[in-house]
């Protein structure tokens, strides 16, 4: 018996196939130029394509990884993500967006790691949890983050302090060049930082973590898209 999912991705491709007009990928046939590369956290409830509204081929490299993060480590030195770097080294791609989300997994891991000494079940998940583990001990050593709130407040709180940890560490690294631009947002589905599920809240422009200081920054029209819980 053929597996009902299968056949749902299958006649879900039918349906994109036939969506597409016929010169759909004829700017980008044979090269790619990504305005954008877009690192978010690997979740099923988090479409980067559809958060920014993409619908055109190119415009978006949109690498996803547990707990969004910008680092990796390779022979014990701390380098930039691959999948991120790649089209700031290839394409000319010199903006960056780090993109947390509510209620993240692997923030919640790491948090219970830290306070409860849970570890992962798997190698390939305990590397990045355990690697987001240094940020959220010093996230509970923050002021702006009350180590004795119910865990959900603290994991959300963790979840910008990461973003925030991310755009530090891509503004140092050595591999991005001093003319890219980082952003950090949250992506909102829970109302934490407001009531509109499924906006990406600025919380970091290019170091700046200051909402009052971000919005100055930018047109009128955008400062409900500027929101920080760690202020």
């Amino acid at each position: 018996m053929t597996d009902q999912t299968l056949v749902d991705l299958l006649e879900g491709n039918r349906e994109h196939v036939e969506s597409l007009p016929s010169d759909h990928f004829a700017d980008v046939q044979d090269e790619q130029r990504p305005s954008v590369v877009s690192v978010c956290c690997s979740d099923s409830r988090v479409s980067q394509e559809g958060m920014w509204n993409v619908t055109e081929p190119g415009q978006l490299f949109a690498p996803s990884n547990i707990g969004n993060q910008a680092w990796d480590d390779y022979d014990g030195e701390r380098v930039v993500n691959g999948n991120l770097l790649y089209p700031v080294a290839h394409t000319g791609t010199e903006t960056i967006a780090v993109v947390g989300h509510t209620g993240c997994g692997a923030v919640t891991a790491a948090y219970r790691a830290v306070t409860e000494g849970e570890g992962a079940d798997y190698p390939g998940i305990e590397k990045w949890v355990l690697s987001l583990v240094p940020v959220v001990e010093d996230g509970l050593e923050d002021d702006a983050i009350d180590a004795a709130d119910d865990e959900s407040a603290v994991v959300n709180r963790l979840v910008e302090y990461n973003v925030n940890r991310q755009v530090a560490f891509l503004r140092e690294a050595d591999a991005i060049p001093d003319s890219a631009s980082v952003y950090g947002f949250v992506y909102d589905f829970q109302r934490v930082y407001g009531d509109v599920p499924g906006r990406t809240y600025l919380v970091n422009d290019d170091g700046e973590t200051d909402p009052d200081a971000i919005a100055d920054r930018l047109p009128s029209e955008y400062a409900d898209n500027v929101a920080s819980l760690l202020h």
